[in-house]
């Protein structure tokens, strides 16, 4: 019989047959990668929900309408309580926009920040992932060679397994790595471009506020 068919060279095999050290990394690589895509799952869920808030913002200011629920109110709320407010009488129309911007943008960050959480996981997943993978294949190459200097046999079918085990710490590296470092990538773009179209809005919005007499207030300054 040929003694590499001895060796069952599977994934699972290849981690049962490798050394407890590049257990060890290997499943920690598993648990990240686990990791990673669980927190894919939710960032696309919450990418969704905060486009269609913006969209929803944009609607309002184009439509004239107020939304009802979600971010979009929020924002627009805010706006509306420093609208009625009135501005002040040392305070310029520029001043007073700036104040109803700054209200409006409050709950936008706070929101954008409650959806970042996650995303340096995918950054440190992405960026160690291969290293750490490295590591348990070097790791596992040096038991083989010390295998090979103690057994004095340096035929293939004895080589081959401990090289496939170590390699394949490295290749789950990859698969935990890969992935991260394209979402990360992605939900960060799409974070910034749901902020700026967002802030366009406010902007907007108050621009269109600050050109109009806050009810029950009289303007009590000129330009």
């Amino acid at each position: 019989m040929n003694p590499a068919a001895q060796h069952d060279l599977s994934p699972l095999a290849l981690f049962l047959q490798a050394d407890p050290i590049v257990k060890g990394v290997m499943l920690l690589l598993a648990l990240a990668s686990v990791a990673c895509w669980g927190i894919i799952i939710e960032k696309i869920a919450a990418t969704r929900r905060l486009r269609a808030e913006a969209r929803r913002l944009a609607s309002a200011v184009a439509g004239g309408t107020t939304p009802e629920g979600g971010l979009a109110a929020e924002v627009v709320a805010a706006g509306a309580r420093e609208w009625h407010e009135g501005r002040d009488a040392d305070e310029s129309r520029g001043e007073y926009r700036e104040r109803m911007e700054r209200a409006m943008r409050a709950p936008l960050t706070t929101a954008l920040r409650a959806a970042e959480p996650g995303l340096p996981l995918l950054a440190t997943i992405g960026a160690v992932g291969p290293f750490i993978g490295l590591f348990g294949t070097v790791w596992g190459i040096m038991n083989s060679f010390s295998g090979i200097a103690a057994s004095g046999d340096t035929s293939l079918a004895v080589v081959a397994p401990g090289i496939a085990e170590a390699l394949f710490a490295t290749a789950i590296g990859l698969v935990a790595a890969i992935p991260s470092v394209m979402a990360y990538n992605r939900f960060t773009t799409g974070f910034a471009r749901i902020r700026q179209a967002a802030q366009a809005s406010i902007a907007e919005l108050a621009a269109g506020m600050s050109r109009r007499p806050a009810p029950g207030r009289s303007l009590r300054a000129a330009e």
